[in-house]
């Protein structure tokens, strides 16, 4: 698909011209691009999680304004190279923006897709954010150095829940996972997680996707008697922790299984970066700017696409500099720290090119909390009591 580059707007530039009395004239410029790596994907369980055509590009483009509504006073100015692609054209893509002389990418794609992306990148000193893939061996044996991760980890995930539920004092675990890959890999995130905060995984089941149907207008129907029968004669519990990132069958849960037990994870009480309807530190101030330019609401793809840009734009502010190198070397000292509006200051771990996050655990309506919980101390940063600390890295960037 061709690259779309983002403009101002007519209105955006009657707002430059009116504050700095005439046309903005910027002395640094930074191009980046968000691609999106858009291979077949499976549709959602429930209409409501349809993806928008600008899922992620709509992020960026509000912190592109968020960006130059900074850089007018400094003279800095940004701009977006938008890509939809697949990952057979992907190198292409890459090639082109080197003839372009883009030098970061904040990239959508899968962890295979983003090694292939961060090995070509390589190649031609381009720094890449990973705003999508979540694979722990991203961030161990198989990390980049030209590879900042803006998207957290399923460890980090998995930890922020357990804390919670330690903290509810539910440490008896039932876990049901996905049969397809992906949702193993959240299986052994969350056997970590329960390893590494005191909890006990009393039992295990497979939800085995047959490949049937899943959205169908009997669907309810047949559910209600299924999801009874496959959850009955379970271990005794504290609660499900679901694992299913493929959508298969995760939203079924809640409310049908043969014991009464609250669902968490990727149904029920959902882990994840971002909620509809967070308002705290600050919050409703990214909610409505995003809500007014998108018309829609903020979802987790758009939060990292907007953060990893909006990390960007930190660092060349600091800076003064459009150089990937000296942008990486910013954002992974002790200087860098962004405003995430989820209570604790976000920076990245050196150790691994992580981003340190908080995990935002909320159901259909309200958050309910934000992890790290206050019990859970570390000598730097709470925030480290999530994902994978220093001590524990396989990452080796030599």
């Amino acid at each position: 698909m061709a690259n779309q580059i983002f403009r101002l707007t007519a209105v955006s530039c009657l707002v430059f011209t009116s504050m700095i009395g005439s046309a903005f004239a910027a002395d640094v410029l930074l191009r980046t691009a968000i691609i999106q790596v858009a291979d077949d994907v499976p549709l959602p369980i429930s209409r409501l999680d349809l993806p928008p055509e600008d899922l992620g590009f709509a992020g960026g483009q509000v912190a592109l304004k968020d960006n130059r509504t900074t850089g007018q006073f400094l003279g800095q100015n940004y701009e977006v190279v938008e890509i939809k692609t697949t990952s057979d054209a992907l190198q292409a893509e890459v090639d082109s923006l080197v003839d372009q002389g883009i030098g970061t990418v904040i990239a959508m794609a899968s962890a295979e897709t983003l090694l292939s992306l961060a090995d070509k990148a390589a190649e031609h000193g381009i720094l890449v954010l990973n705003a999508q893939a979540t694979d722990d061996r991203l961030r161990n044996g198989e990390c980049r150095a030209n590879v900042m991760h803006v998207a957290p980890s399923r460890a980090q995930i998995a930890d922020g829940l357990a804390q919670y539920m330690v903290w509810k004092k539910w440490t008896d675990w039932m876990l049901v996972h996905g049969s397809h890959p992906i949702d193993g890999l959240k299986a052994d995130a969350y056997r970590r997680a329960a390893k590494k905060f005191g909890a006990k995984i009393v039992e295990e089941r497979v939800f085995e996707d047959t490949g049937g149907a899943r959205r169908t207008d009997s669907g309810h129907v047949l559910v209600q008697k299924q999801i009874p029968v496959f959850m009955q004669r379970a271990d005794d519990h504290d609660v499900v922790v679901v694992a299913d990132e493929s959508q298969v069958f995760g939203y079924y849960l809640p409310y049908r299984g043969w014991d009464p037990r609250p669902v968490v994870g990727d149904a029920g009480l959902i882990a994840s970066m971002w909620h509809a309807g967070h308002e705290s530190w600050g919050a409703t101030q990214l909610q409505r700017r995003f809500e007014k330019f998108a018309m829609r609401r903020m979802r987790d793809e758009d939060y990292l696409v907007w953060l990893a840009f909006r990390s960007l734009g930190e660092a060349v502010t600091r800076t003064g500099s459009t150089e990937p190198e000296m942008l990486k070397s910013y954002l992974l000292s002790d200087q860098f720290q962004i405003a995430g509006f989820k209570g604790l200051a976000l920076s990245f771990r050196p150790w691994n090119n992580q981003m340190r996050h908080g995990v935002i655990m909320g159901d259909a309506k309200l958050v309910v909390t934000v992890s790290p919980q206050e019990e859970f101390l570390h000598q730097k940063s709470r925030l480290d009591t999530l994902g994978f600390d220093e001590p524990e890295t396989a990452c080796d960037f030599g």
